[in-house]
């Protein structure tokens, strides 16, 4: 499989002047991810400390449906939009109608607050708002001539099913929540690994000298389908032996890929080691999710594994070193960064393991990870505001 570059520094110039908030689809959806992942967080465990209820969601499956829908949502358009303008070399929206499709996600998260009287048109704005990046993306996808990338669409579609299905049952129409949630991490999930697989070991060659990250038809053949029939299995014969066994192949095949991947060099590089770090997540969640399957382990810290951690440690780096890429910066995380990179791991790690050992309660232990994940999320902001609202210090479009 190819690895698919996503934007290279340029030569640092004077500081640029200016904004340039919508010329490219990261630069809105990066932020709007930052600031969601920092107030969605303080917002649930305000809640969760004081439940007051909300509307139009029950509070876990707001939680859960803003974290999916919302945050890694983002994220996800904002590495689109960005990547495949540069891998198709045709134009993504940007100004004034990626600002309307920034608009149309932000309007979203509005919906748990607004009067019952307006349920059914925010829920329809949210509903829309994967349609709409599904429209912008498919024409680049679609003329280009690597007809592998157009797998994203039918990815974005799996997305857009879920979200309706969660609203369904948000509006009182059929029990849908659960499945439509558990649709929507699985797609995740799979995105996450496709696009490790095209950018990762790239990424690794491009930063390590003397890396040589291998390739292996065969491991990747294996790695999407215990991926699919783990799904399916996990679905149709949810805490029995065929889901279990299908996990274990999962973590299996991703611990393989990232030993084929991997340099000793690479944890000299805290931009490259914390997209390693979520791989790490990646296997450690379908290992638990194999233990929770036969009740050796709880599936809500399992799934916090594979969400908070595969997810959300993951797309932290992606965003950090796509924003510099295609800002013209160098590629590279400082001293900030780098406490922003542990905390978030530390974050998923008290949130998934410290209620096993029972040393804290569980009560403290949420509030502990939320907090530390608040806290990562604030030093983000703070540092790649700038970067995200200015011009390319090398003068390019972008």
């Amino acid at each position: 499989m190819s690895t698919i570059p996503l934007g290279d520094p340029g030569s640092p110039a004077s500081p640029p002047r200016g904004y340039a908030l919508f010329a490219l689809g990261f630069r809105p959806f990066f932020l709007l991810a930052a600031i969601s992942g920092l107030a969605l967080m303080l917002l649930w465990l305000w809640f969760w400390l004081s439940p007051t209820g909300f509307n139009h969601y029950s509070l876990v499956g707001w939680h859960s449906h803003e974290m999916l829908f919302g945050f890694s949502l983002a994220i996800i358009a904002g590495f689109l939009l960005t990547a495949v303008r540069n891998w198709t070399g045709i134009d993504t929206p940007t100004g004034t109608p990626l600002a309307l499709l920034a608009g149309l996600w932000f309007a979203g998260r509005l919906l748990p607050f607004v009067p019952t009287t307006l349920v059914g048109l925010f829920v329809l704005i949210d509903l829309l708002f994967l349609p709409a990046l599904i429209t912008a993306l498919s024409r680049p996808l679609v003329k280009a001539e690597n007809r592998i990338n157009r797998l994203f669409l039918p990815l974005l579609v799996m997305m857009a099913v879920a979200n309706l299905l969660y609203h369904l049952e948000a509006v009182g129409l059929l029990a849908t929540s659960r499945s439509g949630i558990s649709l929507m991490i699985n797609s995740i999930l799979l995105l996450l690994i496709f696009v490790s697989g095209r950018v990762l070991p790239f990424f690794t060659d491009k930063a390590v000298t003397d890396a040589a990250p291998r390739f292996s038809k065969q491991r990747e053949q294996a790695v999407y389908a215990l991926f699919l029939l783990w799904a399916l299995s996990d679905l149709l014969l949810p805490n029995s032996w065929p889901p279990m066994l299908f996990a274990l192949g999962v973590a299996i095949t991703q611990a393989w890929r990232l030993y084929d991947w991997h340099h000793p060099q690479i944890w000299n590089k805290p931009i490259l080691w914390v997209l390693f770090a979520g791989l790490v997540w990646l296997v450690v969640g379908f290992l638990l999710k194999a233990m929770a399957q036969i009740g050796l382990f709880a599936d809500n810290l399992a799934t916090h594994a594979l969400t908070a951690g595969a997810i959300g440690v993951t797309t932290l780096g992606m965003m950090a070193r796509v924003a510099l890429g295609h800002t013209g910066r160098e590629i590279g995380a400082n001293r900030v960064m780098v406490l922003a990179f542990i905390l978030i791991n530390i974050a998923v790690v008290i949130r998934v393991f410290i209620p096993v050992t029972e040393l804290l309660s569980y009560p403290t232990c949420i509030t502990l990870s939320a907090v530390a994940w608040s806290i990562c999320y604030l030093l983000f902001s703070i540092i790649y505001l700038p970067i995200l609202i200015r011009p390319r210090i090398d003068g390019r479009a972008g």
